[in-house]
């Protein structure tokens, strides 16, 4: 008698985070570049999905979206993966000529001559192929620079204040702390499998351009009540689409302490098993924003994993509104030299443009540059006596050491003509902002951060702007198009704050308008000395909306209920 033998029962659908929990356990792909180098030979149609959706983040490579963002690409949907995306991580910031050559070269002869300064000081590049990574990761080690690390679930590129060393009012150089802490954590085995990504700030600046408020730990370099030099720590900042703002520990940390206190806080988060069960709510700031961790715990379990106790923190001085992007010429604090800080729109850069930054900063100082959280560029170690001449021959390079503050304060993500995860375009509708703003409003006087982001990821970091414009698609005269919605009076330092949504949203096309109609109220209602944050602190969002949309407080609401019933 044949015996019928039932099917087994389907496993049950892995989630996506039991999925990558999976992939990482079974493999660090640190270790297995070799099969990279197999995918370059074999083409494009032998890299397997694990590779594809994962393992190559580790590298610091995406698969890219199909560049036809700025003329009509559709966020995540049907995007070609033939080409990729790559980080090159930069430790503080730090780039010399030779480096910066390099990778212009690879730029012109890989990536369609097309490369972007990031939100975390990294070069980005785009166009990929798969035969070309494994000659890129090669070139890129012959210079001291590497992918590894930029992407996946791992400590990112440490950052910290471009100025290191050189600037006046520093409390400290953290460069070398900040390159130490790459060192030992930035692809280190131990911490190749995190729950998601950590990112790392380390800085002496005494403005604190590095936003420590939103890394997952920062240092930032302090006195103490003797006048020894250390560092306060923070953890748990983090944007995306729940934005925290990161937790002061009670703490006095010395400089030789700083990295076994990065290390002990990175081994905390990987062992967090709680943190691996959702990929939305795998960052270190869910400890203390859903598992009841404080300051106080969440120091206790540093100090035991130490063996030792820390001195109590000492008081800060929080930075007030200032300018953070250190652009224009300002005098270092090595007598006869200056630094000179190139505004880079939107971070975006030719591979032509990079090179000939390589060659100004050889033929004007002794080839040292910086690269910006703002997504610029500096000079660093230039001659005083020559460095208005620097400024000209950027300006002649499409680089702007005196540029408006539309100009100063635009901040864009990827966006969706490279990015599979944004919903709306960003470099070119940032590029076009700047434009209609500086012809409708070249009065403007005030220090202006205007931060556009294509997705709630925030990678943009539209949460701590004056002005934040987060990506959205809407029906717009019949048909689904790029829109933002409006977030305002977000800030970092003394006033630190979560920029507020205020319920309006508009048509890409319609945000020029949009933004002349609430700026120009500011310069005409403004009290005197009354500064942006202060003018949005005190209005509500109702009074913003009106301003928005150039209507009494009334029409403002009945149009927003009126998308609301039609589903917009």
């Amino acid at each position: 008698m044949t015996q019928i033998i039932a099917p087994p029962k389907e496993a049950a659908k892995e989630t996506k985070a039991q999925r990558i929990e999976r992939l990482k356990r079974e493999k660090n792909p640190w270790e297995v570049f070799d099969e990279v180098r197999a995918f370059a030979r074999e083409g494009r149609s032998s890299v397997v999905p694990e590779w594809a959706n994962a393992y190559f983040k580790w590298w610091g490579i995406y698969t890219q979206g199909d560049g036809i963002g700025a003329v009509g690409g559709k966020g995540g949907e049907g995007l070609a993966t033939e080409y990729f995306m790559m980080r090159i991580g930069l430790p503080n910031g730090l780039l010399t000529s030779h480096q910066l050559r390099t990778i212009a070269d690879i730029t012109e002869r890989h990536a369609r001559n097309v490369a972007d300064i990031t939100t975390r000081q990294n070069i980005q590049l785009h166009w990929l192929t798969i035969e070309d990574i494994p000659e890129i990761v090669d070139e890129l080690t012959k210079i001291g620079l590497s992918p590894k690390g930029a992407c996946g679930d791992v400590v990112r590129n440490v950052t910290g204040c471009p100025l290191a060393g050189i600037d006046h009012e520093e409390i400290a150089d953290a460069s070398s702390l900040a390159v130490e802490l790459a060192h030992a954590l930035v692809a280190n085995p131990e911490f190749y499998n995190l729950p998601r990504k950590f990112k790392i700030s380390a800085t002496g600046c005494p403005v604190w351009c590095s936003y420590p408020e939103i890394n997952d730990v920062a240092f930032t370099a302090i006195k103490n009540n003797s006048g020894e030099v250390g560092y306060t720590v923070r953890v748990g900042g983090g944007l995306s689409n729940e934005p925290h703002l990161a937790v002061k520990l009670d703490a006095f940390v010395r400089p030789n302490q700083a990295v076994d206190v990065a290390r002990a806080i990175t081994a905390i988060f990987r062992d967090q098993e709680v943190l691996r069960e959702s990929r939305d709510r795998a960052r270190i700031k869910y400890l203390f924003m859903k598992e009841n961790w404080t300051a106080e715990s969440f120091l206790a379990e540093v100090e035991r994993r130490l063996g030792y106790k820390f001195e109590p923190g000492a008081p800060e001085k929080l930075p007030e509104d200032v300018l953070r992007d250190h652009v224009g010429i300002h005098k270092q604090k090595q007598p006869g030299l200056s630094y000179v800080g190139a505004s880079v729109l939107r971070g975006r850069l030719t591979g032509d443009q990079l090179a000939a930054a390589a060659d100004l900063a050889e033929r004007f100082g002794n080839g040292q540059l910086r690269t910006t959280i703002m997504q610029n560029l500096i000079f660093v170690n230039i001659d005083t006596a020559r460095a208005g001449e620097l400024a000209k021959e950027l300006q002649h390079i499409g680089l702007h050491v005196d540029g408006t503050p539309f100009w100063r304060g635009a901040i864009a993500c990827t966006g969706t003509e490279f990015c599979k995860l944004a919903i709306s375009e960003t470099k070119g509708f940032t590029r076009w902002l700047v434009d209609e703003l500086q012809e409708s409003l070249p009065q403007f006087d005030q220090q202006l951060k205007l931060h556009v982001t294509g997705c709630p990821n925030s990678c943009g970091q539209h949460w701590i702007a004056d002005i934040g414009l987060e990506g959205k698609k809407i029906k717009h005269e019949g048909k689904m198009v790029d829109a933002y919605y409006f977030c305002v009076g977000g800030a970092v330092g003394a006033h630190a704050a979560i920029a507020r949504p205020v319920g309006y949203r508009a048509p890409a096309t319609e945000v020029p308008a949009a933004l002349t109609r609430l700026l120009g109220a500011y310069l005409n209602e403004r009290t005197p000395g009354e500064n942006l944050r202060n003018y949005f602190g005190r209005h509500d969002a109702g009074a913003i909306r009106a301003r928005l949309a150039g209507e009494s407080l009334e029409a403002v609401e009945r149009d927003l209920a009126t998308r609301a019933m039609d589903g917009d």
